[in-house]
């Protein structure tokens, strides 16, 4: 049976919670034991998938199609554990469960209360699966005092003293501001939070402190007296260079020793740390620099597109450059030539999204990297634009364009080379959908398989002729234009197994050009980079070299 962490946040949010509970994770590996990580998030959406990426952030898929918070993307990049569905939950989600119960008479007439009903939702979640691993390390989303976070943590102090003593500890992250006036860290904010956390029943056994620089004894002692924890239990998280030297960072603080000393796991096995300490090496001594551009709509918020740009800086590690990735606003391009924006840059990617905002200028960065011979990737919309961009400019269908512009503009004015997916194969059924239906979780989601073509440049990069990766869309490529774009130079070189639906495009007469319809970002790892990003940064090195 599992051992429980709950890792909750106080004083302020986006302190790196999730970041604390994926390096946590990482070093528990590294010592032998087997982890999941789990999100249980406060606010009412059901999950995060109608959302705007500037009020949270980009929208994590997992295999098994659940849009989740971009903790999670981190949670699998530092374990390497496959995220699931039953690893996020929300209030909107819980609520929703209860309420659905409560219609279908599951309640026997009772009154449904947050107290019992609520928290025994939110316990079920977390005891999901709890036999299948060492740890069960859950963060809860927002800060203590939040109104809406006030049921999971009713829940999770019922659920500790439901479990055997000592099966289940707690572990709160604060700020340590330091007020440069007066030259001083100041440990009042953490004492008030660790107050309001006791106030509602729980008291924190390990408290992890943000704070610019190393924490003087003086302060750790005065934290330890009065939150009522051990000195050793006082973790210092210092701001750092890379997100991939937490885990080292963490370690040297003592913060996995101080879990297995909470839990009474004694002797601990030895940690095993090369992994991390190559990660390290990799990151912070590169063999050469390659800039790249990312064009998209949402670049003023970079948690938009987390995941890309994490994937870019594995790919830099395989290669061992630095990668330089440089954020820049498509809607520049619909006044504006793009070159002088763009001439510079080693590689360009063009990333997801939804809407017309902003595509007319991707469609003109894919047009420059065709054009110029600069390694391009399109990634789900990306890709949509690139065969729009070489359906107007290079098989003449002038006009042509998506159908989501059209739908969002109550208008016909393109050809669409872009449809509305109406239905498609998932597994052994047939799955059906709407213009009309609801925006949430009604898009082709998931991992879907791909079978590429022999030969191809994307089957060289896999080195496979059968993939698995994952989706997040409800507009496809029409194949009816195929054997037209394909005669003007552009393949497609990877298609669904039944052969109706386009996966991957890709330029004949070009060095590197590549549209994906799929997510590859979702699943690259600092140890384990997706081939696809791999080869791009290694196609920019070459660029770079030729420059």
């Amino acid at each position: 049976m599992a051992r429980f962490i709950f890792i909750t946040g106080g004083v302020v949010s986006s302190l790196g919670k999730g970041l604390a509970s994926a390096a946590l994770g990482a070093l528990l590996q590294a010592r032998g034991f087997s982890v999941r990580l789990r999100k249980l998030d406060p606010y009412l959406n059901v999950d995060p998938g109608t959302m705007s990426p500037f009020e949270h952030g980009e929208v994590f898929v997992t295999d098994d199609g659940a849009e989740t918070d971009l903790d999670l993307g981190h949670y699998e990049r530092f374990t390497g554990v496959a995220a699931r569905k039953t690893d996020s939950v929300s209030s909107g989600r819980i609520y929703s469960n209860v309420l659905e119960k409560e219609r279908r008479g599951d309640y026997l007439g009772k009154t449904i209360q947050v107290i019992p009903h609520v928290t025994n939702e939110i316990k079920d979640f977390i005891s999901i699966g709890e036999d299948e691993v060492d740890f069960m390390l859950c963060e809860i989303g927002g800060t203590v005092g939040d109104i809406e976070g006030l049921p999971f943590f009713e829940a999770i102090r019922q659920f500790a003293q439901d479990k055997p003593r000592g099966q289940c500890i707690f572990m709160h992250l604060t700020l340590l501001p330091y007020i440069k006036a007066s030259g001083e860290l100041k440990t009042k904010p953490t004492q008030h939070s660790v107050k309001e956390l006791r106030s509602i029943g729980l008291a924190p056994d390990i408290l992890v402190c943000r704070s610019e620089g190393p924490i003087p004894a003086k302060e750790r002692e005065k934290l330890a007296l009065f939150c009522n924890v051990r000195p050793d239990s006082v973790i210092a998280a210092q701001d750092l260079k890379s997100i991939y030297e937490a885990p080292l960072a963490y370690h040297r603080e003592g913060l996995d020793q101080a879990v297995l000393d909470a839990f009474q796991i004694n002797p601990a096995p030895k940690p095993d740390l090369a992994r991390w300490d190559d990660v390290a090496d990799r990151i912070y001594n590169p063999e050469g620099e390659v800039k790249i551009a990312i064009v998209g709509k949402y670049v003023q918020l970079e948690d938009a597109y987390k995941s890309i740009a994490e994937a870019l800086t594995h790919g830099g590690m395989a290669n061992r450059v630095k990668v330089k990735v440089e954020w820049v606003n498509s809607e520049i391009f619909d006044r504006e030539d793009p070159a002088p924006h763009l001439e510079g840059y080693n590689a360009i990617l063009v990333p997801g999204g939804f809407g017309e905002r902003g595509t007319e200028g991707k469609i003109k960065a894919a047009q420059f990297a065709r054009e110029h011979k600069i390694p391009y990737l399109g990634i789900c919309l990306g890709m949509q634009l690139a065969v729009i961009e070489a359906a107007r400019n290079v098989a003449k269908v002038d006009d042509a364009g998506s159908e989501e512009f059209d739908h969002e503009a109550g208008q016909k004015r393109f050809t669409p080379v872009v449809y509305h997916l109406k239905e498609w194969v998932q597994g052994n059924h047939k799955v059906e959908r709407s213009v009309k239906d609801d925006k949430g979780g009604t898009m082709r989601l998931g991992a879907y398989n791909a079978v590429l073509e022999e030969g191809s440049k994307v089957a060289e990069i896999y080195g496979a002729t059968h993939i698995e990766e994952r989706h997040r869309h409800r507009y496809e490529v029409d194949t009816k234009y195929r054997d037209q774009l394909e005669a003007c130079g552009l393949h497609f070189s990877g298609m669904s197994p039944d052969g109706r639906l386009p996966e991957i495009v890709e330029w004949k007469d070009h060095p590197w050009f590549i549209g994906v319809q799929f997510h590859p970002e979702l699943k690259s790892k600092p140890f384990e980079p997706h081939p696809l990003f791999r080869d791009f940064v290694r196609a920019a090195k070459e660029t770079s070299r030729l420059v």
